[in-house]
């Protein structure tokens, strides 16, 4: 079943080598796998209101029938090594601690 969907993904995206299929839970009547995918390819995967993942899952769901499971599950992850370097020195620089003082009250001109 993991080889049914890493063949799947990798030839529905444009970078092959970022897909990881991985086993989350696997026992005697359940399966649950993980598909890690690149963020450009994460729509390719997905599909036009998530037709192209809810055929996977069917397909997930005939072959883990052959082998006697009765539940299966496939969560699908954006690859997330690229990006997190960068995005994490940003955010902390961008962040400022709350200041515990009161603003000063605005005073009216008197005329």
């Amino acid at each position: 079943m993991q080889g049914l969907i890493e063949f799947l993904a990798r030839n529905l995206v444009d970078t092959p080598d970022a897909v990881a299929v991985r086993q989350l839970r696997d026992d005697r009547y359940a399966t649950i796998l993980r598909l890690d995918v690149d963020n450009d390819d994460l729509g390719k995967v997905i599909g036009r209101q998530g037709r192209v993942a809810k055929a996977m899952r069917t397909l997930m769901r005939a072959s883990a029938t052959l082998q006697g499971k009765r539940h299966i599950g496939l969560e699908i992850h954006e690859d997330m090594r690229q990006e997190q370097q960068p995005d994490q020195d940003q955010d902390q620089e961008a962040y400022q601690e709350p200041h515990d003082e009161a603003p000063a009250p605005e005073q009216s001109p008197e005329a």
